[in-house]
């Protein structure tokens, strides 16, 4: 069974700059729908670069949640895209290691325009980890930052 432990944060700014602008990082691109959609379950299919994945999340609970990811053909996740509930999340991936960590940041597109998240998967819901000076509010425990309610919510209607 897989497990995901993650928790995530708003970005902030160091010297006007973002994280990624210091380290000269080309960012992945990465494009989301959602075939279902609960509290209870979520399956999601993904393109990330030139590949496809789907992905099945149980809820979340302490940071924690089942999830199985599958990697399937290019051509066949471009076309569930047709099947799936809602607006598509577009957003650039910058991966950048900081003490050890590797810190996933999302830059969002779109109707997610002007959303900037970090992202860290941990082996524990209380490992500890430094974080960077440009991490900002923890935001784990709000639900409206989850990539699956911001099709519904999108972040520039809040």
């Amino acid at each position: 069974m897989g497990i995901e432990i993650e928790r995530k944060f708003l970005v902030k700014t160091i010297s006007g700059r973002m994280p990624w602008q210091a380290h000269d990082i080309a960012p992945l691109m990465l494009c989301q729908g959602y075939l279902k959609n609960s509290k209870n379950a979520t399956v999601r299919v993904r393109t990330l670069d030139q590949r496809g994945f789907i992905t099945i999340k149980g809820p979340t609970k302490n940071a924690t949640r089942k999830e199985f990811e599958y990697e399937i053909p290019l051509p066949e996740a471009l076309e569930i895209f047709d099947l799936c509930q809602g607006a598509l999340i577009e957003k650039k991936r910058y991966c950048i290691v900081y003490k050890e960590f590797t810190w996933e940041i999302d830059e969002f597109s779109g109707e997610n325009q002007g959303l900037v998240v970090a992202e860290i998967e941990l082996n524990s819901p209380d490992e500890y980890f430094e974080k960077p000076p440009w991490l900002g509010r923890e935001v784990t425990p709000d639900p409206r930052y989850c990539n699956a309610c911001l099709v519904r919510h999108p972040f520039h209607k809040w």
